[in-house]
């Protein structure tokens, strides 16, 4: 009997082809495309191309048809806004920079859209995310897909041993390029459709101003300071701002000033110069491990305080069972409160927490 797999359909080349090679091995695949939107917010519908979109929908479903595989939308609006969106503006009011698509990932792939799976009588899930699962030993291993350029497995720290245990990632073995090419031979119509954008739900990268129309909260203009609190001038709003920003201020200083923090208690903005944005060491909450079951001693590992950040020689230390203490060997550059944090042990996932704070 064929094992059933559920397979997210962002209607992008990655999934697409990621459904293709499931059934290529013999699984029985049910694509499921999950509705985000919401019904007051023309945000993900007019977003071409969003891997939440309208559109992609129906790039999803002639996907399905092409491969022959049945096609369903699910409703995931309420849930959504609930855990990614309503999350993400109140970090922005906190003077923090979230990262919505690891909240994506771990509350709306990785739970509810896996319960949904496992409900239907589904083996597994899958996703055309790029990493690469293993099992050693006695424990499910997330590592790095074969090319470092499109690795994805930054935002899939938060997996549990259960979740790697019913899911499969297909195309963690190929080239992006690679992807593309079985997509064309197969005659899949999105082949050399672009990668969607980051954050699918907010129009033109917009974040502050999607903020502002969604908040319930007025934003408040506040001072910028500098390092000794000496006031600078006035600042639009502490959601406009994100640390070691320096475009954008709106003030001119006679030469370049860097965000360096942000306080919402006390609304102010503080810069200084570029040096003042390198810091040593950060405090991580909300902590995920894979590879390991606990920290009980200081932990070597690579680590990167961010998606684009290159992995950097670490030190972890345990605080208590959600908290961490990373210390870098070279001060790293702009480490922001709201980010994760992902630490490596060669190509494999350690695991990763949310920045609290960073130390100097």
């Amino acid at each position: 009997m064929k094992k059933k797999v559920m397979i997210g359909m962002s209607g992008g080349v990655d999934s697409s082809v990621a459904a293709y090679l499931l059934k290529k091995q013999g699984y029985e695949v049910i694509g499921v495309t999950m509705k985000l939107w919401q019904d007051d917010d023309n945000n993900l519908l007019e977003l071409e191309g969003g891997c939440c979109s309208l559109s992609a929908v129906e790039d999803a479903r002639k996907v399905c048809d092409k491969l022959d595989i049945p096609f369903y939308v699910l409703n995931f609006s309420d849930v959504f806004k609930e855990k990614v969106i309503n999350p993400f503006i109140d970090e922005y009011l906190n003077g923090r920079t979230p990262n919505p698509c690891i909240l994506c990932n771990k509350h709306i792939k990785f739970e509810d859209f896996f319960s949904k799976a496992r409900q239907i009588g589904c083996d597994y899930v899958a996703t055309g995310h790029y990493a690469k699962i293993e099992f050693k030993g006695d424990r499910y291993l997330l590592k790095k897909s074969i090319t470092d350029k499109k690795d994805q497995t930054y935002a899939l720290y938060n997996l549990t041993q259960e979740q790697l245990k019913h899911t499969l990632l297909p195309i963690g073995e190929y080239e992006k390029e690679r992807v593309r090419e079985i997509a064309k031979e197969i005659g899949i119509e999105v082949h050399n459709k672009p990668d969607s954008q980051e954050i699918c739900f907010v129009k033109d990268n917009d974040y502050a101003g999607y903020v502002k129309k969604h908040s319930k909260k007025r934003i408040e203009e506040g001072y910028f300071v500098d390092t000794k609190g000496n006031v600078l001038g006035k600042h639009k709003g502490i959601i406009h701002y994100t640390i070691g920003q320096r475009k954008g201020l709106g003030i001119a200083f006679g030469k370049p000033m860097f965000v360096v923090d942000i306080d919402p208690v006390k609304n102010i903005v503080i810069l200084g110069d570029n040096e003042d944005i390198f810091k040593k060491s950060l405090i991580a909450k909300d902590v995920n491990l894979i590879s390991i079951d606990n920290i009980d001693k200081p932990l070597r590992v690579t680590a990167k305080h961010r998606y684009s950040a290159k992995p950097s020689l670490a030190t972890v230390y345990k605080i208590d069972n959600d908290n961490i203490k990373i210390e870098f060997d070279e001060p790293q550059r702009a480490i922001t409160k709201g980010q994760s944090v992902v630490m490596y042990d060669g190509d494999t996932v350690v695991g990763g927490g949310i920045i609290d704070k960073s130390l100097d």
